[in-house]
């Protein structure tokens, strides 16, 4: 009986993780560029009661009797799908369409990854600019490197075209390519595997592998940027109260569970009175 007690309790602790995961989910349905997460589970060990044997009469018994001792999480894995594009009057707000990621470079000088395009100029050394994220870390180009333009461009003209190249009219008025400029992407092979930072950023792990650069490697595909979009969530609502509402009865199911044990527990006392 106190097998049961244990069995649905740690029910009881996994829904709740489900509750807390899928919570986490709706609050950042506003949030740009944030990705839905999944509560994966799995089954505990499981108890033998009686074995492969045979039976009174002599009989083979094909199979023993095993119980299981519950549930635990697994994992929470983000599903890096693709989200709406928003329309944004920010002439620096950036969406990715496909499956590439910003790199952005820490403020312990780590490299981490995010889909939020929401980025802003600001003041650099050495007479430059700097394009960062609202947050002010700087965004890195191809190569790795801090994305810096001079001082004397007029950021409000600058045009960011389709491969992530900034450009700036010349004295023709024709868009021209800024050198060192072009916004890095990259992907990798189990983005699903790296490790949540907040604030929408994340860090590549073993699980995940080495970051692949969209511009040296041939054998990915091309994602596309949009300049005046930002990439939304991708949390849909309605599958996310359908999913509390199963995680929720599901709590309730291992919440009776435990009241039937402990009922049948209190008339087992009862019978030795």
């Amino acid at each position: 009986m106190v097998r049961t007690l244990w069995t649905a309790a740690s029910g009881m602790i996994g829904q709740q993780t489900n509750v807390d995961t899928i919570a986490n989910n709706l609050a950042n349905v506003n949030t740009v560029g944030y990705k839905t997460e999944t509560n994966e589970f799995k089954s505990l060990l499981y108890q033998t009661i009686q074995t492969r044997t045979t039976s009174a009469n002599g009989d083979q018994k094909p199979v023993g009797a095993q119980v299981g001792l519950g549930v635990r999480n697994s994992a929470i894995v983000s599903q890096f799908k693709q989200g709406p594009l928003l329309e944004s009057e920010s002439d620096t707000a950036l969406a990715i369409s496909g499956k590439g990621l910003f790199a952005v470079r820490g403020n312990d000088g780590k490299i981490m990854y995010t889909r939020n395009g929401d980025f802003r100029f600001a003041v650099g050394s050495n007479n430059t600019m700097v394009l960062t994220t609202s947050d002010g870390l700087p965004v890195l180009n191809t190569a790795g490197q801090d994305i810096r333009i001079p001082n004397t461009y007029m950021v409000n003209r600058i045009e960011i075209d389709v491969d992530g190249y900034l450009m700036y009219p010349d004295a023709k008025n024709n868009m021209q390519r800024i050198a060192n400029t072009r916004i890095g992407l990259y992907q990798f092979q189990n983005a699903s595997g790296m490790d949540k930072m907040g604030d929408s950023l994340y860090m590549p792990t073993a699980a995940s592998g080495p970051a692949l650069n969209e511009a040296t490697n041939n054998n990915l595909e091309k994602s596309v940027i949009r300049q005046g979009y930002l990439e939304g969530s991708n949390v849909q609502v309605a599958d996310e109260m359908v999913n509390l509402i199963v995680a929720q009865r599901a709590y309730e199911l291992n919440s009776k569970a435990i009241q039937t044990a402990d009922t049948m527990m209190q008339e087992a006392n009862e019978l030795r009175r």
